[in-house]
């Protein structure tokens, strides 16, 4: 039988269970340790590290040593549009036991997908920018328009910074839960990073889950509803 392309190896690696878990833990873009990836995925400290040996090996996570402790977290954000894009894929083809996206109505609502917004809130914020004119899409890809990079640079982001980074620009990264685009890059980091700094998100906990402030809610909401894309101010 003829060798298959190398996707088979990567996608053989992804589709075990517990490593499947393990990944999925490492998308809320914090570096954890090999056991609290084995508590992730169910499984003893000792089998944990069998797995991550593997994924390592294949490139799919990073691990820094600190002290007593090796901390793994994956290795760029490709592969967490990768994992997203199979979820959503999962969920289209029925391969799901339950509804689509993660049960928890907090994560539904707004997640981290690695390293930008997901959930309800990052669709509607992707739409919204669509609709405004910052961005361009078809649905399946994404480009920054000359008004949005205006309105971007308005709101404090270095576009120029951005323009330097060797990732894309604007992606399109199809949600897990709403089936639909949000956006991804290096324009959905700092659109998250903004977010964040200025109290709009905030983290809960150690998972993805992302929580909307009360400020927040306000700003988001007049950001989506004002054509054109009102500039929004930091929460005092």
């Amino acid at each position: 039988m003829k060798e298959g392309p190398s996707i088979a190896a990567i996608a053989a690696l992804i589709g075990d269970p517990a490593r499947a878990n393990m990944l999925d833990a490492l998308m809320s873009g914090r570096a954890l340790t090999a056991g609290e990836l084995a508590a992730e995925a169910g499984i003893s400290p000792q089998t944990a590290s069998g797995h991550l040996a593997k994924l390592r090996e294949a490139g799919l996570v990073l691990v820094t040593s600190q002290g007593r402790h090796r901390y793994f977290r994956l290795s760029g954000p490709d592969i967490a549009q990768v994992l997203e894009g199979l979820m959503g894929i999962a969920a289209r083809t029925g391969r799901t036991r339950t509804r689509t996206g993660p049960r928890d109505p907090a994560m539904r609502t707004a997640r981290l997908c690695y390293d930008h917004l997901a959930g309800e809130w990052g669709v509607r914020l992707f739409d919204a920018f669509v609709a405004h004119g910052q961005l361009a899409s078809d649905g399946e890809a994404a480009s920054l328009t000359d008004q949005g990079r205006r309105f971007f640079a308005a709101e404090g982001i270095d576009m120029a910074e951005l323009d330097r980074s060797r990732r894309p620009l604007c992606r399109a990264c199809l949600d897990w839960s709403e089936r639909r685009p949000h956006l991804a890059g290096a324009l959905g980091k700092a659109v998250l990073d903004l977010a964040l700094r200025r109290g709009y998100l905030r983290r809960v906990g150690e998972n993805r889950t992302l929580a909307v402030t009360p400020p927040g809610q306000r700003a988001l909401m007049t950001w989506c509803e004002e054509p054109g894309g009102r500039r929004l101010r930091a929460v005092p």
